[in-house]
């Protein structure tokens, strides 16, 4: 499906957008709405899912344990 940028608000009575909202839309929408003056077309890709990942948390909370230090 193709996705449209929407350049200003608009609401109807079954959607509402808001201005730099990304939309998938079939295609007869799409080139309705893409004038350059509501919409652009938008042609990135779609991010694959579990591409990222988030960073590990620490179970342990609180302080770290202190490091071991020897006196000379």
């Amino acid at each position: 499906m193709p996705r449209i940028r929407v350049l200003q608000s608009v609401g109807g009575l079954d959607f509402s957008w808001k201005a730099g909202q990304v939309v998938e839309v079939d295609a007869a929408t799409a080139a309705a709405w893409a004038d350059g003056e509501r919409a652009v077309l938008v042609d990135e890709p779609k991010p694959q899912a579990g591409a990222e990942k988030a960073a590990a948390r620490s179970r342990g909370g609180g302080r770290g344990k202190r490091a071991e230090t020897r006196d000379a």
